[in-house]
């Protein structure tokens, strides 16, 4: 069958029109809800997939509409060869994604590219690596403001998925703004913030303060330049998820914000980062390293912005993660194809800066979007350098496993293209707790005090997310 793609009329936004799915197996919203031309110009959404693909270390399980299969082997080989079995030409299609797999790659597939120590805690226990197969999704033009269902499977799964969309044809019309029921975007900025209760860490201040300074003796003795070490803090969640990833976006909208509901398992995340876009032959990858809180005032934010900029130690981070990621392209582009796009730029986000490099490159033919993210996984910027040492440091530094913090999350195509965020400022709900983590990356001249306030920094968000919801009912979201 070929690509079929049919505009539907529809005044609500992407967040309410999701409503009408997310109580279907598997749905997934990939969701720009801070859109972007540069990077993420479109929103996707589907639910019901005919094939779901899971995997916890090397046990591999296929579940299919009426079969289930068990095997074992590297998961990574395991997915190149269905998306071989499912590969399709889009024709002219204007949609950079027309179905495929979503889902999430964790941190610790790391181990099927390395061999590295397994010393960590894997105290959460959810599959390492979970792709749902859609043939049918609706996706959302933020600049045209259109929706469009795109299908390449039955007409069966494409009237159901138009009847579940189409109870919000007469709702309200589409903003400008993310949406959050109404005048409660309003409201929520005027509810007092205070830390949620219940909240606890994977260490103490003073743990992860020696933790830093184990790591400057790797870095003094030679052994690396640079690890991310990061924190894991946890709490009790008492409401559905997806209630508060709307806060979240509401309140940290991200270019690759996403809700998974696989199940167990539902990931919300508010990512800033690109890690792989494939495209054709086009590869690009993205990473930030350099952070700095947002001001309390223009003024402040300014003299913040300004400050990173000049830092030294900010933009020796960046250069170094620019010369691993060059590394990584290098592999599997054509020679001198590899260049910096965009060198440090400052991008604003809702309680920090970042310095973002872009890094591109043009695949050697008959490299697909599984040998991308193989020779790639996990992003540097979230890993150190070299890479394979500050994984090995990091799995003795760290006493929990990551999971999904600092793996992947987006979508690999039928058409072979793909578009992959790195999982930070990223929320795991499983069993009635919600996981994440925040970390930095550590240098010679790092100060430890500085680089704890640094996690901080980065989970504010997702902290603030999670008082509001600990506030909070959703019926009455507070008094104005």
């Amino acid at each position: 069958m070929g690509l079929y793609i049919e505009k539907v009329k529809l005044k609500a936004p992407p967040a309410y029109i999701y409503e009408n799915l997310k109580t279907s197996p598997y749905s997934f919203f990939l969701d720009s809800a801070l859109p972007s031309e540069k990077l993420s110009g479109f929103s996707f959404m589907g639910a019901e997939p005919f094939l779901i693909f899971q995997s916890k270390k090397n046990r591999i399980t296929l579940d299919r509409i009426t079969s289930r299969e068990t095997l074992k082997g590297n998961p990574f080989l395991v997915l190149k060869d269905l998306f071989k079995t499912f590969k399709r030409d889009p024709g002219e299609s204007p949609f950079p994604f027309n179905g495929g797999g979503v889902g999430y790659f964790s941190y610790d597939l790391k181990d099927f590219n390395e061999h590295l120590p397994d010393r960590a805690t894997d105290d959460v226990n959810i599959p390492d690596c979970m792709v749902a197969f859609y043939d049918t999704i609706l996706a959302f033009d933020h600049l045209r403001r259109e929706y469009s269902i795109i299908s390449s499977g039955e007409r069966r799964g494409y009237e159901n998925l138009k009847n579940k969309v189409m109870v919000a044809k007469r709702h309200r019309k589409i903003g400008t703004e993310p949406y959050f029921y109404g005048d409660n975007k309003r409201k929520i900025g005027l509810c007092p913030y205070f830390p949620p209760s219940r909240l606890e860490s994977n260490f103490t201040k003073a743990e992860y303060i020696k933790t830093v300074k184990k790591a400057k003796e790797y870095i003094k003795a030679g052994d690396i330049y640079q690890v991310n070490l990061s924190q894991r803090f946890k709490t009790t969640l008492d409401t559905e998820p997806f209630w508060l990833y709307e806060i979240l976006r509401t309140i940290n909208p991200a270019p690759f914000a996403s809700f998974l509901d696989f199940g167990d398992v539902k990931i919300l995340s508010s990512s800033p980062e690109r890690f792989l876009k494939k495209s054709g032959r086009f590869i690009e990858t993205c990473p930030i390293k350099g952070t700095r809180p947002r001001g309390k005032s223009p003024t402040d934010d300014t003299r913040l912005k300004n400050e990173l900029l000049r830092s030294a130690k900010d933009r020796a981070e960046n250069l170094m993660i620019i010369d691993l990621e060059r590394n990584d392209l290098g592999r599997i582009s054509e020679y001198g194809s590899v260049r910096v796009a965009e060198f440090m730029a400052c991008e604003k986000y809702a309680s920090v800066f970042h310095l973002v490099s872009t890094v591109q490159g043009k695949l050697r033919k008959n490299i697909d979007a599984i040998d991308c993210m193989t020779n790639c996984f996990p992003g540097g910027s979230i890993t150190g350098a070299p890479k394979i040492r500050s994984m090995e440091i990091i799995e003795e530094l760290e006493p929990v496993k990551r999971s999904v913090y600092t793996g992947a999350i987006g979508y690999i195509g039928f058409d072979g293209n793909m578009d992959t965020s790195i999982a930070i400022r990223t929320l795991l709900a499983k069993d009635g707790v919600v996981y994440f983590h925040a970390g930095g990356g550590i240098v010679y001249d790092s100060d430890p005090e500085q680089e704890y306030q640094e996690t901080l920094d980065k989970a504010k968000a997702l902290i603030e997310a999670i008082s509001y919801e600990d506030s909070v009912s959703r019926e009455k979201i507070c008094s104005a």
